[in-house]
């Protein structure tokens, strides 16, 4: 007579289960992740009313703005400015590093290959530096006082560039990119060729398929959800550049304090205190991310999925 009322009781402790096993990943969430977004749309809407001076207690007040920081923002010309120069360093890094990365992997899952578990570490080692501290190493080649390489230039009596120069400062910051993003982007694209079966390849090569033929024929078309995803990853690190062209600030004139949107963002608000603004930027920069990364993987996963063509 007992066992009809608890099996209702057993069946929604079971039921409650689940979201026992997600309530701690939902918290970290709700407060890693939601609140400060919260908060920084709730700043984004506020602006600070000063009455007098603005020395006496209460004459600063945070009051209700509307969408008014966001239309400041909008006719900002240096965060437009900014924008259109991430654009184009993405247009150059973005490429450049998924084609390596493509190429690094390609080679190493060559039957051909040597070596390979060197060649991994050493092409993947960079990743492993911390972006500002490369950049810093990068900076001090870049000048002429101090760098090697561009002394060793000058000894032999050749073209000396000027990385850190107006013209070259935007490739200076496109090679420290690549140096530290191509060993990550190797890796996902290797691990999937990985995965393949090898016996597709041996079929492939009793057909008479060459390295060259399998790699364009069968091994890109099999990592192009690879490329999708790391080409992903790669547009948002991009639109976020912050700690490669600030390491560099102080090493030379070509670049400005608000070269890119996160510089301009942290600039107002750590160094003019305007908080309101600065919240009002990190939510169109948050957003403009997500609309070119949702863009970039609906392009991107129609090819894949489509098989590259």
């Amino acid at each position: 007579m007992t066992a009809a009322p608890r099996a209702p009781r057993a069946a929604a402790r079971a039921r409650r289960v689940p979201w026992l096993f997600l309530a701690p990943a939902g918290t970290l969430f709700v407060l890693v992740f939601a609140l400060p977004i919260g908060y920084t749309v709730y700043l984004s809407l506020q602006r600070v009313r000063i009455t007098g001076l603005g020395l006496e207690p209460g004459s600063r007040r945070q009051v209700f703005a509307g969408l008014a920081n966001y239309r400041a923002v909008l006719t900002d010309a240096e965060f437009g400015a900014g924008i259109l120069r991430v654009l184009g360093y993405g247009a150059l890094l973005v490429p450049l590093m998924l084609g390596l990365a493509l190429v690094f992997a390609l080679l190493l899952d060559s039957g051909r290959a040597r070596l390979r578990r060197l060649a991994r570490v050493a092409i993947f080692l960079p990743y492993a530096v911390p972006s500002v501290i490369a950049s810093l190493l990068w900076g001090f080649l870049y000048l002429p006082a101090v760098s090697p390489l561009l002394n060793a230039l000058t000894a032999l009596s050749l073209p000396v560039p000027e990385p850190l120069a107006p013209s070259g400062v935007v490739f200076a910051l496109v090679n420290i990119g690549l140096w530290g993003g191509v060993g990550y982007n190797m890796i996902v694209i290797y691990t999937t060729l990985r995965a393949v079966p090898p016996e597709l390849y041996e079929a492939a090569r009793l057909d008479g398929c060459s390295e060259v033929q399998m790699a364009l024929r069968i091994k890109i078309p099999l990592v192009a959800p690879a490329l999708v995803l790391t080409g992903l990853f790669s547009v948002i690190a991009t639109l976020q550049v912050f700690a490669e062209p600030m390491a560099l600030v102080p090493l030379t004139n070509s670049l400005s304090r608000t070269w890119s949107p996160l510089m301009k963002i942290y600039e107002d608000a750590f160094v003019f205190d305007d908080i309101h603004a600065a919240a009002a930027m990190s939510v169109l920069v948050a957003a403009g991310t997500l609309l070119l990364s949702s863009l970039f993987f609906r392009i991107g996963g129609t090819r894949a999925a489509g098989g590259g063509r």
